[in-house]
């Protein structure tokens, strides 16, 4: 029974509270009551920690993109970390893109220069999906974490005792007014012009002054105390700054170790493929040229591309193969695929075998690789001593 009593009377005062408050709060929107402003320093406080909040959310979330552009992949991860579960590793885009590449190429023949090419790419690809699962990772550790912990923990905290500070200060504004109201009702009082009920009235409100005094006392104390505390935990806002500079050096780190890799990787890849020709004098007719590899199209220049007529060009050592009967092993400079079944498809750095056939055109020789035997374009090789 007491402690149901004890219960109900602890209801009644903390609904006494809440409704003071929301009169006061209520008053102060309309103007009619007054309202203790804080002071400078910790109004400044109060708006760096939000001001933090905010672009710190904005940041996460933008980097939570940056980093997996799924949607749908954002929330599964997301729901497995609610559930305190490991998400199922998932196969990411040049992974993917790697696989199918090298799946092509097995299928069109790891033979052929077009195969071999797509095997050579879908591997590149996967170690750029590994290097970016490494990035992902490291990211998500290093960066992600330490700004969800802020806004899942000390920023909750500061908003906590924030709103706490704002009750003791609508409790504060609240004895504040009471007080006030208590002194003008002891003057009023003091005017009555019957000696009687002025000496009650007096009497009543000299009471009421002295509790309201007591209260305000007490709310103002504990109002100090609250704005301490408030103050305390937002001064820490500047080391939260310091820990998040860390964390972004971390980041752009872990950034530069990923690109520096995919260029790496993607360097790498260039030469193994060489340079593939990209520019043709003439795909239909064999007779009017030979197809010219991007780079040294690149170092001749346009002008000279334009026209067939003006390029000449001269190799000693296949002159000499075009005078002899002879054969010779020659390496191939770059990858060249057959135009059609009278050619041989080349891979770069390959030696195969070249001899010169009477009424061929002088820009090809017939080259020969096992029981392969086709056209070659005489610039796409390099005689061997």
């Amino acid at each position: 029974m007491n402690i149901m009593d004890f219960n109900v009377k602890k209801l009644a005062a903390d609904a006494g509270t809440f409704l003071s408050r929301a009169v006061q709060f209520t008053e102060e929107k309309l103007g009619q009551a007054e309202k203790t402003e804080l002071d400078a320093h910790l109004e400044n406080l109060l708006s760096k920690a939000e001001c933090t909040k905010i672009w710190t959310e904005k940041i996460m979330k933008q980097t939570e993109i940056l980093l997996q552009p799924n949607p749908n992949a954002r929330i599964e991860e997301f729901v497995y970390e609610k559930l305190d579960r490991k998400a199922p590793s998932r196969v990411n885009n040049p992974e993917l893109l790697g696989q199918y590449m090298i799946d092509a190429g097995t299928e069109f023949g790891p033979g052929t220069a077009y195969g071999n090419a797509l095997i050579k790419c879908g591997e590149t690809q996967k170690r750029i999906g590994t290097a970016d699962r490494e990035l992902i990772q490291t990211s998500a550790l290093n960066f992600l974490t330490p700004l969800r912990n802020f806004i899942e923990g000390d920023y909750k905290t500061i908003a906590k005792e924030r709103k706490l500070l704002q009750n003791k200060r609508l409790d504060l504004d609240a004895a504040k007014t009471r007080l006030k109201k208590a002194k003008a009702a002891e003057t009023r009082s003091s005017q009555l012009n019957s000696a009687r009920l002025e000496g009650d009235n007096i009497m009543i409100w000299a009471e009421e002054v002295t509790k309201s005094e007591q209260e305000l006392r007490i709310t103002q104390s504990e109002f100090d105390r609250q704005a301490e505390i408030t103050r305390l935990l937002l001064e820490g806002i500047s080391s939260t700054h310091a820990h998040h500079l860390r964390c972004l050096n971390d980041f752009v780190e872990a950034q530069m170790t990923y690109y520096a890799q995919c260029y790496q990787y993607m360097l790498d890849l260039q030469k193994q493929l060489g340079s593939f020709p990209t520019n043709y004098l003439s795909n239909n007719n064999q007779n009017s040229g030979t197809p010219m590899p991007s780079a040294l199209s690149n170092v001749i220049g346009p002008s000279a591309m334009a026209s067939p007529s003006s390029l000449v060009i001269t190799s000693p050592n296949l002159n000499d193969l075009k005078e002899s009967s002879g054969s010779r092993k020659a390496r191939v400079l770059y990858d060249y695929d057959a135009a059609n079944s009278s050619e041989l498809s080349l891979l770069a750095d390959e030696v195969i075998t070249v001899f010169s056939v009477v009424g061929m055109d002088s820009d090809w020789l017939m080259g020969e690789r096992g029981n392969q035997k086709g056209k070659v374009p005489i610039t796409y090789l390099e005689l061997l001593n």
